[in-house]
């Protein structure tokens, strides 16, 4: 199979449109749990989970933009991005700007919002970052496929499509999408559903 490429002949139009249109269903309830919020109570932990929803935010942009890096580029390219990597540095549990679950005392930095960063300024971020998911989807060669980065979690030798990938993205952010609304619900009752 191809590492790179452009639109197959023999992918369909009503793949693509379908894919898009699952990932912009989920994008959307993900985003409505903040709707009305501050940015302190979007940075509040309202659960036993360490999960806020400004966290959240930014983990959900930084997946998804990480899992298109390595649509474009494979693991190499990716090594540089937030997922998958185990490289990462992790901050004390006191971290400002909310936190996300903790690992053995600390937060787990990819669900730290830096200090002075916005709800609004995480949203406007995510929405760059989905067009540009967006735009891709429309071009990609949903076939070509790259080797998955070396870790523990995933099988040895594997490699996945675009396709594959954009499941993965749909998955992650239906997942979140998902924790936000109990952290929601949790603090001040309101719900994306029902």
């Amino acid at each position: 199979m191809s590492t790179t490429g452009t639109t197959s002949t023999t992918t369909s139009s009503r793949e693509r449109s379908d894919l898009l249109e699952t990932l912009a269903k989920h994008r959307y309830f993900f985003r409505l749990t903040l709707r009305d919020l501050t940015d302190e109570q979007a940075g509040l932990r309202t659960t036993a989970s360490a999960l806020t929803l400004s966290g959240l935010l930014k983990h959900v942009a930084d997946t998804e933009e990480g899992w298109v890096v390595f649509i474009l580029g494979g693991p190499d390219a990716m090594s540089d991005g937030k997922e998958g990597n185990e490289q990462e540095q992790e901050e004390p549990a006191e971290s400002a700007g909310g936190g996300g679950p903790q690992r053995g005392g600390t937060v787990d930095p990819r669900f730290v919002v830096p200090t002075g960063v916005t709800v609004a300024a995480l949203l406007e971020r995510y929405e760059h970052v989905a067009r540009r998911t967006d735009e891709l989807v429309g071009t990609l060669d949903l076939d070509a496929d790259h080797p998955l980065p070396q870790a523990p979690w995933f099988e040895s030798g594997a490699r996945w499509s675009a396709r594959r990938v954009l499941l993965h993205i749909i998955a992650e952010t239906s997942q979140h999408a998902g924790h936000a609304d109990i952290i929601r619900e949790s603090l001040d009752g309101a719900k994306s559903m029902g």
